[in-house]
Formats: structure tokens, sequence, C-alpha cells
């Protein structure tokens, strides 16, 4: 199952992606199907119904596959315009910082691997959907980076959870542009200001739920900027797994249905390279994550 926010003619919902780039909207399927509507207005929601929803929704996805009439609710995927599918995140997004050895080593030497999970945080205020436009904030930095990620959404509350359980609390898998300003980074001193710049959050295109990603240590990663592969590389090389940031987290802090965190990036982001490759106005970037997706943004001109 594929979750998304969409929006066609002005309406956002909620929306199921289906075969041959189509996006079901969910509510309206219902009221054409059944003759009334009960999917929530939120992923959020969709979340934190659980089994619940994820079994309503397998049965509206047959229904569909046996009906004829389409055309009021399954859209191609270029009439909708993509939001992130967690449109309105409710606390930051929680981020895990060189979680990839050679991403330590270029932004730093091997002294810089870390021996803990390093966590940072990014606003809501920072999140954007697939093909939105990113603000280059050109007024604040003239370091602007990428950095592809593979994003946990959390399925129900937790805390204290062991790393044995931990992958119970997983829903579904996403992908983060984790866009940050270096120049800030290194005048603050600290994280927040130089990764929580409005747009500095693209996220999507959707939600894969966890049963359809068997191993998300098996995912290859690609980042690409106007064609050219600038980071290529793979969820196995993790240095902290996704039970162990989740575990770690927990500990003191309530994990929540919804919640977002971003697991890190590979070698190749634009300050390693010698010389530096920020991004520029116009530029498009490209990450795509095997099973999950390809999320595509352009630096606003």
């Amino acid at each position: 199952m594929k979750l998304a926010t969409a929006q066609l003619h002005g309406r956002t919902f909620i929306g199921l992606i289906m075969e041959e780039n189509k996006i079901l909207d969910i509510q309206r399927a219902e009221k054409k199907l059944f003759d009334m509507s009960s999917a929530p207005h939120t992923v959020i929601e969709c979340i934190e119904m659980g089994e619940k929803f994820f079994n309503h929704i397998k049965q509206l996805e047959t229904w569909v596959k046996k009906s004829e009439e389409t055309e009021s609710y399954l859209y191609s995927f270029s009439e909708v315009k993509w939001l992130a599918p967690i449109l309105n995140p409710r606390k930051n997004i929680f981020c895990v910082g060189k979680n990839y050895r050679e991403h330590a080593v270029e932004l730093g030497s091997e002294a810089d691997i870390p021996e803990h999970v390093m966590l940072f945080s990014k606003a809501p205020t920072t999140v954007i959907g697939h093909e939105e436009a990113v603000d280059p904030h050109l007024h604040l930095t003239k370091e602007l980076d990428y950095e592809g990620e593979l994003a946990v959404i959390i399925g129900k509350k937790g805390k204290l959870i062991t790393e044995e359980e931990a992958m119970d609390y997983v829903y579904g898998y996403t992908i983060i542009n984790d866009i940050t300003a270096r120049d800030l980074q290194s005048k603050h001193k600290q994280f927040l200001l130089g990764k929580s710049l409005d747009t500095s959050c693209p996220m999507g295109p959707y939600i894969v739920h966890k049963s359809a990603v068997p191993d998300p240590y098996e995912l290859n990663l690609v980042t690409k900027v106007n064609g050219e592969v600038r980071q290529d590389g793979h969820t196995k090389d993790m240095i902290f797994s996704i039970e162990k940031v989740i575990s770690t987290i927990s500990q003191g802090t309530t994990l929540e249905p919804g919640d977002i965190i971003a697991t890190g990036t590979p070698a190749g982001v634009g300050k390693g390279f010698k010389p530096a490759k920020y991004l520029m106005p116009g530029d498009v970037v490209e990450i795509t994550i095997d099973g999950i997706g390809t999320l595509s943004n352009t630096i606003e001109e």
C-alpha cells in the first residue's frame, strides 16, 4: 500500500497509489462505491487507525478493480499536484547525522565517525512535496546542499522501545531530501538553523507501507542533480540501524503515529566534492530509492 496527499482543482485528498501511474481518491471512491465515506482527511489520522484502515483500503482496492466507472475518483499522476504525504507534521522531523561512514569522512575524517547515534531536527515548516519548488534563500546562504535519505514513518505510540520490538512501531517509509545550508551550520555552530529553512525538507512522493518493503537494508539510494549521479549508496551501509535509532530516541522521548525519522545520507553531498558542488537556482534534484519511488524538486529561480 502506498499513501499520498495530493490536490486536484484546489481540493486536497488522501490518495492510494494504484498500478499504471494512477492515484485513487479514497473518499470519493468510498462515496461512489459504498454511498458513504469513512476515511480520515489526513494521512496521520489514517496511520492512527492502524490495521483497521489498512484492511479497509485493501477491501476498497478490490472493489475499485472490479468497477467499470472510475473516472470520478481515479486520476493519472499528471492530473494532480503532489503534496507532502504528511502535510503538517505534528512535531519536528528527527534526523540522524553521519549515519554512513563515507559521508562522515567526506565532511571531516575518520575521527568524525560517531560512536553513538547523532540526532538533530528540522522544523515542520520545512516540509514540501514532490515536484514543489525549493526556496534557495539567497539572502541567507551561498552553500545550499542536498542529502538524499530513507525516512521511517512511526505507526504507533511508544516509549522505552527496545531494539527487538522497534520494527513493530514502523508504519512505512518515504524519501526525504535533507536540504542544508552549510554556511549557516558553520556560522552558528549548530544544525537547527541550517537545516530548518522553509522548504528545506522535500518529502514523498508517498508513504510505502512496511508490508511492501521486505528488507529496508536492501535498498539502493541514488541522488541526481541535473541528471548527474552525485550519491549512489545502499541502506545496508548505515552505521546505526533503524531499530537502534528508534530505541535511542524513545528512551526519553515519546514517539507517536506520524512521527518522521530521516535515517541519514550516504557519501556524495555537494560539500564533499573538491571544489564543492552546491545547489543553484534552476537545479533539479532527484532522489530514487528502490521500492519507494523518486522524489524530484527544482531549486526556485
